[in-house]
């Protein structure tokens, strides 16, 4: 192949990749150039406006991401603040349970699942029975039951129809909060015999409430009034605790006396205990807690069954349980009588007797 010919293949290969040529004006319109002018400004808005929609839709991914990260963390903070809620019930409740155990009350009744209030248990005395309720509701021209409403709630708007939904029973601020009015202490003295009647049985027992007041109050302000160097020694922990497990202790009591249910084989020796302990007579009251608390009960002593024939002492055992200890027959009892000893045993310290014999051991 000679040259020639190669020359006019690679003038015909470039005249093939040559694009044909332009056909541009020389000179424009006003209109077409307008038209070019409004084109550029649409594809430029155009643009623009992607560019904003595009921003918009990460801005909003971004603030649903955000707030899905919220929801997240607020979620967890409301189950972890439920599971210590929960944590926080189940320990108080332990804690309200082993008080009950340990003072002697009654144990807490079981919550109720279904979300009312019914789980609180209502104060003695102020339930009514559903029947009665009813009829009592139907008397005063209203309706006998709402649709939901629960017992406690039915009660509850018949106190409010009556007036007695502000009726509650004042607690005094001593030691030991009661319902029990105190009477001051030229009232106090208490007589030997057990009156007979509801209201003189009332009044003993205000009467009672309000010595064993009188007597933790001026014990807990003696302990009180002790030099810093006493308080913090170790005899000196010890009698503030005594103190305070006195006071604990005597909360069963203060319950009883507020029912009105303390039997008269208890009530008896203490009113002679108290009696005594204010006519400063200690050695008395304390033979009267002897008497109360180890009774005169036949005890048990040694061998008493020999042989196949029954000694004559053994029957005396079972006669009666009329002398029989009431220190033993439970923990609560047990409890708040040790604690009006230990009342006792203030009370010589602050009232000294005038005959130093009455003075306990």
């Amino acid at each position: 192949m000679d040259f020639a010919k190669l020359m006019a293949a690679q003038i015909a290969k470039s005249e093939e990749q040559t694009p044909p040529a332009s056909s541009d004006k020389k000179y424009l319109k006003r209109s077409e150039i307008e038209a070019q002018r409004q084109a550029a400004y649409l594809a430029e808005q155009k643009a623009a406006e992607e560019a904003r929609i595009e921003r918009l839709e990460k801005k909003r991914k971004f603030e649903d991401e955000e707030a899905e990260r919220n929801r997240l963390r607020d979620e967890k903070r409301r189950r972890l603040a439920e599971e210590s809620r929960k944590r926080r019930e189940v320990e108080e409740e332990e804690e309200e349970r082993k008080r009950r155990k340990r003072l002697g009350l009654p144990e807490l009744p079981p919550k109720n699942k279904g979300g009312d209030d019914e789980g609180t248990p209502l104060p003695e005395g102020e339930d009514i029975e559903d029947g009665e309720l009813i009829v009592k509701l139907r008397a005063l021209d209203q309706p006998a039951r709402l649709f939901g409403e629960s017992h406690k709630q039915r009660l509850k708007r018949y106190k409010r129809l009556t007036g007695q939904e502000n009726a509650v029973a004042v607690l005094t601020d001593g030691p030991i909060p009661t319902t029990l009015e105190l009477v001051p202490e030229a009232e106090m003295k208490v007589e030997a015999k057990l009156p007979k009647d509801a209201e003189g049985r009332k009044f003993l027992f205000r009467q009672l409430a309000s010595y064993f007041t009188m007597v933790l109050k001026e014990w807990e302000i003696a302990l009180a009034r002790r030099p810093i160097d006493v308080k913090t020694s170790y005899q000196g922990k010890q009698a503030y605790n005594a103190m305070v497990q006195a006071r604990e202790n005597m909360r069963p009591l203060f319950k009883k006396l507020e029912k009105g249910d303390v039997e008269d084989g208890i009530l008896e020796p203490v009113v002679e205990i108290v009696k005594a302990a204010q006519e400063r007579r200690y050695v008395d009251a304390n033979d009267g807690y002897l008497r109360l608390s180890i009774g005169k009960a036949a005890w048990p002593i040694g061998v008493t069954m020999v042989g196949i024939h029954e000694r004559s002492a053994r029957e005396k055992l079972h006669e009666s349980d009329k002398g029989a200890a009431h220190i033993m027959s439970d923990e609560v009892t047990r409890k708040y009588l040790q604690s009006i000893k230990r009342c006792l045993s203030f009370a010589q310290t602050r009232w000294p007797p005038d005959d130093q014999l009455q003075l306990m051991g």
